[in-house]
């Protein structure tokens, strides 16, 4: 019996979020976009055209590797092939609109979805060579049904060592880790509902106010009112309701990172300091230790 619970017990957690698996900024405008996260010290990898099946998609990324989690840059290089959905999340606004949970399997969170009453097709694949020459990168993913707050989804890494190389994760401003996705809602209590729901995890009350989703792998997502939101990172504001305003980057020297980027209109916050959106691609960053 007490084999069987424990087997019981490992398939659940294997059906729910497993940690924070990455959020994506995304731009019209590629080399801006690139630009300013390189000005930010950040080391990305190379450009990467992305397919969807034996589909070409006219998107294009590059992402800052982390030792715990990502931050992807996307952004629409060739309109006139299809954009898997990027376009039209690009004619809301510009920034933050990826915020992807990371899952082990595919099929049990499919099935534990769609008994939770939500309509998704099916595991929905994605592709994307690393570089020129190089191994390709592939993924499982399932995007939660017309999410307001952007591109929200699980996903599926088959192949983690293709992306996560020791020479894309080292960043000269001393990232380390992908720490909080924080979103904001004139809804809160909806959105968080949304995400605990595509996540098969339990939500709790965010010390700010609002509420927060602690995840496996030590990282959160926040879900904040307006007031709080802005309350904690001062001169931010959300370019819509609701929408992922910021993420919070664990750094190895907090010192060491506000000298690199001693050239950017840092604003101190609680435990770290703020690059605005303005200077991040429409992404507040906060730099904590």
């Amino acid at each position: 019996m007490a084999a069987a619970a424990i087997r019981g017990r490992a398939s659940r957690l294997m059906s729910t979020s497993s940690g924070l698996d990455h959020v994506g900024v995304c731009s019209r405008d590629a080399a801006a976009l690139w630009g300013a996260y390189e000005r930010l010290g950040f080391t990305l990898t190379p450009i990467a055209r992305q397919s969807r099946g034996d589909q070409p998609l006219g998107t294009a990324n590059r992402c800052a590797m982390l030792q715990r989690g990502y931050i992807e840059l996307l952004a629409v290089v060739d309109p006139a092939l299809p954009d898997n959905g990027l376009g039209a999340m690009l004619d809301r606004f510009e920034g933050a609109r990826i915020l992807a949970l990371g899952m082990e399997d595919s099929e049990g969170n499919l099935a534990r979805l769609r008994r939770a009453g939500l309509e998704i097709p099916g595991i929905s694949p994605l592709s994307r060579p690393v570089e020129a020459g190089g191994p390709i990168a592939r993924f499982e993913r399932l995007p939660l049904p017309e999410a307001p707050e952007g591109r929200v989804q699980l996903v599926r890494h088959l192949t983690p060592e293709a992306i996560w190389q020791e020479r894309w994760m080292g960043h000269a401003n001393g990232a380390t880790e992908l720490r909080a996705a924080i979103v904001v809602s004139g809804h809160p209590a909806e959105s968080a509902a949304r995400l605990s729901r595509l996540s098969g995890l339990a939500l709790e009350p965010d010390p700010a106010g609002g509420f927060a989703l602690p995840l496996p792998d030590g990282a959160r997502v926040r879900i904040l009112p307006p007031e709080v939101a802005t309350a904690i990172l001062p001169g931010a504001e959300a370019p819509a309701l609701p929408a992922v305003m910021a993420m919070v980057i664990g750094v190895a020297d907090l010192d060491a990172t506000r000298r690199h980027l001693a050239a950017e209109p840092l604003v101190e916050v609680p435990g770290g300091v703020m690059v605005p959106p303005a200077r991040a691609a429409g992404c507040a960053l906060v730099f904590e230790a």
